[in-house]
């Protein structure tokens, strides 16, 4: 089959995509991927056709305001001529790229969805999402985050809104249902399972397991010894300042422990018990590590866990928060809140992450599952079965 892959050129969006599409390509579909130019050689290396995304502004500024999804409107007409060139059979959106699904509809195409983190509708009675707080463990508790569901509704509702005027510029009807993102035919979670919440999912939703692609880097090999490796794995975005790393260099120089971490050289000092790296593999690097600390992005996150590392999180922006929490719930790592991002901190969280041996168990569990359950393999297949209840032929890989 002929598909059409869609993610902006966040690392967290377009990663997953190109890992989908490497694993379609293997299969023998023919594969376009349409992001941001940054990804076109790592594309095309991959087999895939590349198409550059549009890039709009599309936060207001005061020299340029915009109205809601303008950029959408404008995305969506330029993607639309590409699906006419391209003539795939199906197309698969990021939840957060709304032109390719935009512009297949315009022509027809069936679309259905990559999230790339855990699902963010939970359902009622739990926290909202992102906030940092994990599952009730009580009934009392549950009542009273239910008492936030309807100022959620509100603002999802709003978003819905929105996206309607968006479809009517487009010439499209409007949606009944909020998380407007989501296709209602498949949407694919590409999330751990032991990540998720249990609660009963829709028949379009399947959870996949992470679909995990970096590109590429050297495996960076701890100073000589026998104590525990602690990989620091920061976010520049979230963190340019680099106020992890420091804390994390201070607050483990004197500490038993080996640290590879990620900075310049030239702009922080590395302790005698510190190797510091550029740039590295964390598929090749990880499965070294006993332990990794990071904010908390999803990528990074499930690297560690697929690769058996329980983890220290301090959640810095997004949805980093809340998977601190479910690291918290799954029994997989310490959460550090930002404000005690110290040496001492620090510190501390390593010292009572590394002294509970369940945490690492827990998170053998989840890489042996994660071996067992590859999830660009099943996310193909899913992709795969679901094309042909559209009427699109198909030959699943042996």
């Amino acid at each position: 089959m002929r598909v059409l892959l869609g993610a902006f050129g966040d690392p967290g969006h377009a990663f997953p995509i190109i890992a989908l599409g490497s694993e379609l390509v293997t299969r023998g579909h023919e594969v376009a991927i349409e992001t941001w130019q940054r990804w076109r050689e790592p594309c095309e290396a991959a087999g895939v056709v590349f198409s550059p995304a549009p890039e709009y502004q599309v936060f207001p500024t005061r020299e340029r305001p915009l109205k809601p999804y303008e950029a959408a409107v404008l995305a969506a007409r330029v993607t639309q001529a590409f699906v006419r060139s391209f003539e795939p059979d199906v197309v698969v959106s990021d939840i957060l790229t709304v032109a390719p699904a935009l512009a297949a509809e315009l022509e027809g195409v069936p679309v259905a969805t990559v999230i790339p983190h855990v699902h963010p509708d939970l359902p009622p009675g739990f926290p909202p999402f992102s906030i940092g707080a994990r599952k009730p463990r009580t009934r009392v508790g549950a009542a009273l985050w239910k008492q936030t569901d309807r100022a959620v509704a509100v603002g999802l509702d709003q978003g819905r809104r929105e996206y309607n005027d968006c479809r009517a510029r487009l010439g499209l009807p409007p949606l009944p249902w909020t998380h407007t993102g989501l296709s209602r035919s498949l949407t694919m979670v590409a999330t751990l399972p032991q990540l998720e919440y249990p609660r009963e999912w829709p028949s379009w939703c399947r959870v996949v397991g992470p679909l995990l692609w970096e590109p590429g880097g050297p495996l960076v090999e701890p100073v000589p010894g026998d104590e525990p490796v602690v990989l620091v794995a920061p976010s520049t975005s979230q963190d340019p300042s680099g106020s992890l790393l420091r804390a994390c260099l201070e607050g483990l120089a004197d500490e038993p422990v080996r640290v590879v971490a990620i900075g310049a050289s030239d702009a922080v000092a590395a302790p005698a018990n510190t190797v510091l790296a550029p740039w590295m593999s964390y598929a090749r690097t990880m499965p070294r590590c006993d332990l990794v600390i990071t904010h908390g992005g999803h990528g990074t996150l499930a690297r560690a866990l697929v690769s058996g590392c329980p983890v220290v999180v301090v959640p810095a922006g997004g949805d980093m928060a809340e998977n601190a929490a479910r690291v918290d719930w799954a029994g997989v790592g310490v959460r550090l809140a930002p404000r005690f991002c110290t040496p001492w901190g620090v510190r501390l969280a390593v010292r009572r992450a590394l002294g509970m041996p369940e945490l690492r168990a827990r998170a053998a569990e989840i890489a042996a599952w994660s071996f067992a359950n590859p999830g660009t393999a099943t996310a193909a297949a899913q992709l795969e079965r679901w094309a042909a209840t559209t009427g699109v032929a198909t030959a699943p890989a042996e």
